[in-house]
């Protein structure tokens, strides 16, 4: 490993987008170290990613402390450096109305998404970025532009991630870029039960006639964390085919 390859850490990343945006930076040389809950599917991810040469995966949950310092200790040791984040990990595991929504799983929602996403910058940031600078990319969503019915808890924490993003682009610059991206709905398993066996119904509402598919939102989240990107900070980088438009046919 030269000194001019970047090493990324990807969050949730043994499949969908988070597995695509892992496949784009490997694609241009960088190291890439990946996380999610199932350790079988990451040793699948890390032999699509090209084997241990380029990946290194490591199992566990987001939003506990414990995982967290485990997989930025080991990215250290193995690779000396992080110069990339990408925070992709999400959940949504209710849909109704915010009247009736558990405040149980409303922490829930708001721990995986919104402060384990904190937690990670804090650590990759006192372990590498605040020395070395960098880039991080956080995933948010089009419902954390507006009312999103069924899902209004998982919208309320992807426009809070909107707003800490700017708030650390803001504090951790010059040496570190922070943006977001705001898919729309994409063909992974996380949001089949919104597109499953009315995909056609749903595609006909964007202008690009098409629903977004994870290389989309891998191609943009690399560009963010490129060169070519290093005046871009504090953004929110909306991919939706177009739907949030307005003007369907």
């Amino acid at each position: 490993m030269t000194d001019n390859e970047k090493v990324a850490l990807v969050t949730g990343a043994s499949r969908g987008i988070g597995l695509a945006v892992a496949q784009a930076l490997v694609a241009r040389g960088e190291r890439v170290v990946i996380t999610g809950r199932d350790a079988a599917s990451l040793e699948q991810a890390v032999e699509q990613l090209g084997g241990p040469e380029h990946a290194l995966g490591i199992a566990g949950k987001s939003h506990d402390e414990a995982h967290r310092a485990e997989v930025v200790d080991r990215a250290m040791e193995r690779f000396g450096r992080i110069d990339n984040l990408v925070n992709n990990v999400g959940t949504n595991p209710v849909f109704g109305p915010m009247v009736d929504l558990d405040l149980s799983a409303a922490r829930k929602i708001l721990d995986i998404n919104l402060v384990s996403t904190l937690g990670w910058v804090q650590l990759v940031h006192k372990a590498s970025l605040r020395e070395r600078g960098g880039a991080i990319v956080n995933v948010s969503s089009v419902s954390g532009l507006g009312p999103a019915p069924g899902i209004g808890m998982y919208g309320a924490s992807k426009a809070a991630l909107i707003q800490l993003t700017q708030q650390l682009a803001y504090e951790l610059a010059p040496s570190v870029r922070v943006n977001a991206v705001a898919p729309a709905v994409v063909r992974t398993k996380f949001a089949e039960a919104l597109f499953a066996g009315h995909e056609e119904q749903v595609a006909a509402t964007y202008p690009l006639k098409r629903l977004g598919v994870p290389e989309d939102v891998g191609g943009a989240v690399a560009f963010l964390l490129s060169d070519q990107a290093s005046w871009i900070t504090g953004q929110t980088l909306v991919l939706d085919g177009g739907v949030t438009l307005g003007g369907f046919a």
